[in-house]
């Protein structure tokens, strides 16, 4: 006990003057979520700690004020401390302050501590043992009460908790760190612990005193309360049931009680949500704490706050429950490892919430998507287009006059005027064009011209490219810009690359060849070619693993001249499957097995969005080309369309039976195709989709999106395979989709 008393760091509690410890409510500023954004923690202060004091204020629904103090145990030898505000209460509130902390240090067998702090205070043994009644003490020790508490440090080594809810004014134990179940009458709350980055901090988080045997008690009172309240609070705290079941699973199991963890698994499990199922089954292999250690969907759900978005109507009606029935287990859970986003407005129907929820960490808080982001795009250079020959002829053939050619369109086409939305031209850098990019440029502009105009009542024509034998598996699947090549990244290591043009793919001549050529010939880039290797395909090898992403790339993606990553996204809780860059080249999207999407900024690395609605990982984006939209599919079979300057969503198309592998937009941004595992591609009206949306202050603040109920209207065409699971749709640049992907024998 000893060592445990010279590592322990520092011990916050919250007392009143009369009474024995009861919850107390969350005070104004302190509580989860109140005023904007919210938060259930207070914030940093000085290295890490976060102040644990906290001057007399009104809690609960019009409560009477309750002066609290902030208390810290002796701190580890040299370790420097933040002195605290004088206290506001008189010299005997000093001292019956002194001796609760002084009997909870004896309680827990830190005599070290017990002692330091009596002798400093100068409290005979005999009064710490004593009722502590106030007055007891003389002049002097009140004045050395007074004196000490104004040397005490404020300050925790992990984040505070808020107040328990609780009524009237009794006393009340409120710890900063890691509260651990509900107090007994007459004693003061746990021992606060920093959290540690290794698996056996994180884990003692589910160190609790709790009785075990009256969880399923905790967890059944609020479900029953839940389910009789009004429809418009009952669908936002439903919310609560998952997060609780899963925290109040791991701390039975973390503390050994496998009997009580397997009946409450059993008794609840069923009540979750459907999206939660694979977490569950996770969940239930973990039946002994050694299962515990090195679970990463253990820490991932331990190590980040469950993000919940609640209005305030929703909270205080549960905020008032939890202060009547005094259910400390459940509110040290909110307080430790939720984040309730409390918002000013109307309840969200089942429908909003729904759309929105099924990540594992929540919802996105609001916060996390109101910086501002560039999506428009950059100006494009001047580059003068020369006339093909057949432009040049004033007649044709049959010596008739040439007709016009029709307008170009302006929904895909880049405009030479400066978008306003657009990032500032030398906000990143970007290299300057080469001749090959500018000519591939030229070639591009002339092919728009003979681009066919989609539309509901002109869809594009389909070409499938179907990989048969591919039995080494194929995992990617791309396509150049210009359509002349596809390459397939495969589960055997290998990157296999076709020509999909009569132009055959060749190997650059030996070195001693290559010295014979003449370097300043104007063809000499065909000259390195031999023409003895050509050939329809190439292998690449190089990889020792299944290949999961296959690009091509004009740019310089790569920087050779170190090894080390430009940048670095950090901040997804899985694995990442897909990526895409934005139009303009200030950003990437991320898509991940978290069931949450990101947007990064490529200048400086910060997430700028996250959006969350999906129900499963996700495997596919895709840009709009006007750079507003973002759409994302995912193995739940939706297709969610996002609008990237106000962070919302708004569409969801239905119809896939399994996980959408691919999404493209046309080059025009009329059509939406998807491709899917259920063997189909399938056509959307993306017009229709992004028209009329609702993007006013109240729903970019409250997240209240009202989807269509059904998105068959926007749905142009359905176009199966035989037995081929689509890995990935192209739009050429002349608006003909081209599709991909391995047979699969029945």
């Amino acid at each position: 006990m000893a060592a445990l008393a010279e590592e322990q760091t520092e011990v916050a509690v919250k007392l009143e003057p009369e009474g024995p410890p009861t919850l107390l409510p969350p005070q104004a500023g302190d509580g989860a979520g109140e005023g904007g954004g919210g938060t259930t923690n207070n914030g940093p202060n000085g290295g890490g700690g976060n102040v644990a004091a906290a001057s007399s204020s009104a809690g609960g629904d019009g409560g009477t004020p309750k002066p609290s103090v902030a208390v810290s145990a002796v701190a580890p030898a040299g370790a420097a401390t933040v002195p605290a505000a004088a206290p506001e209460a008189g010299a005997p509130h000093d001292r019956q302050t002194l001796l609760a902390v002084l009997q909870f240090l004896r309680q827990s067998n830190l005599r070290e501590a017990e002692e330091a702090l009596r002798r400093e205070a100068r409290l005979l043994e005999e009064a710490v043992a004593g009722t502590g009644v106030p007055g007891e003490a003389d002049g002097a020790g009140a004045e050395a009460a007074s004196a000490l508490l104004s040397r005490v440090t404020a300050s925790a080594p992990g984040p505070a908790a808020t107040d328990p809810p609780g009524t009237g004014a009794s006393g009340a134990a409120a710890v900063s760190g890691l509260a651990t179940g509900p107090a007994a009458p007459g004693k003061v709350g746990s021992v606060a612990v920093e959290d540690q980055p290794d698996v056996s901090a994180v884990l003692s988080a589910y160190n609790q005193q709790g009785d075990p045997t009256m969880y399923e008690e905790y967890y059944s009172g609020l479900k029953h309360f839940i389910e009789c309240s009004l429809d418009c609070h009952r669908a936002e705290l439903s919310q609560l049931f998952y997060p609780l079941f899963v925290h109040m699973y791991l701390e039975l199991v973390y503390n050994q009680h496998e009997n009580e963890a397997k009946s409450f698994f059993e008794k609840f499990h069923g009540d979750q949500e459907c999206y939660y199922q694979d977490d569950l089954r996770v969940l239930s292999s973990l039946t002994k704490k050694e299962h515990m250690k090195g679970n990463e969907t253990m820490l991932d759900f331990r190590t980040s706050k469950f993000v919940l978005r609640i209005s305030r109507d929703s909270y205080q009606l549960l905020k008032r429950h939890l202060q009547e029935k005094q259910n400390n287990q459940i509110w040290n859970i909110v307080q430790e490892h939720l984040y309730i986003d409390i918002f000013d407005g109307m309840p969200r129907s089942k429908q909003q919430i729904d759309a929105m929820v099924g990540s594992l960490a929540g919802e996105a808080k609001r916060e996390a998507n109101k910086s501002k982001v560039f999506f428009g795009l950059l100006k494009e250079p001047e580059i003068e287009v020369p006339l093909d020959d057949e432009d040049e002829e004033g007649e044709n053939e049959e010596g008739k006059p040439k007709k016009k050619k029709p307008k170009k369109d302006s929904i895909g086409s880049k405009s030479k005027k400066q978008d306003p939305n657009a990032p500032p031209q030398n906000r990143i850098p970007l290299p300057e064009l080469k001749d090959s990019d500018k000519l591939d440029k030229i070639m591009n502009m002339k092919e728009t011209t003979k681009r066919v105009r989609l539309g509901p009542d002109c869809l594009p024509s389909i070409c499938f490219y179907t990989f048969l034998n591919a039995y080494q598996g194929l995992t990617a699947v791309d396509v150049t810009d210009d359509s002349s090549l596809i390459a397939g990244g495969f589960a055997d290591s290998t990157v296999r690359v076709w020509s999909v043009t009569p132009k055959k793919l060749r190997s650059v001549k030996q070195a001693a060849d290559l010295s014979l050529i003449d370097k300043e010939s104007d063809d000499v880039l065909e000259r390195i070619m031999d023409e003895k290797t050509a050939s329809e395909l190439k292998i690449l090898y190089g990889h020792s693993g299944p290949v999961y992403g296959a690009s091509f790339s004009p740019d310089r993606l790569w920087a050779t001249d170190h090894y080390q990553p430009l940048r670095i996204f950090a901040g997804h809780l899985a694995d990442v499957n897909c990526t895409r860059f934005h139009p303009n080249s200030n950003y990437v999207a991320t898509g991940s097995a978290d069931r949450t999407v990101r947007l990064w900024d490529v200048l400086n690395g910060n997430c700028v969005r996250i959006f969350t609605g999906h129900k499963g990982p996700i495997h596919s984006l895709t840009f709009s080309p006007n750079g507003r939209f973002l759409a994302t599919g995912a193995t739940d079979g939706r297709v969610l369309l996002w609008d990237i300057g106000h962070g919302l969503m708004v569409g969801e198309l239905k119809g896939h039976t399994d996980t959408v592998c691919s999404l493209r937009f046309s080059r025009d941004g009329e059509i939406l195709a998807s491709g899917s595992m259920d063997n189909t591609v399938r056509l959307w009206d993306a017009v229709k989709a992004f028209e009329d949306l609702e993007t006013d202050d109240f729903t970019t603040a409250t997240g209240h999106i009202n989807l269509p109920e059904n998105s068959q209207e926007l749905l142009l065409g359905t176009y199966m395979t035989k037995s081929t699971p689509v890995v990935h749709l192209h739009f050429t640049r002349r608006n003909l989709v081209l599709a991909a992907g391995a047979y699969s024998p029945q």
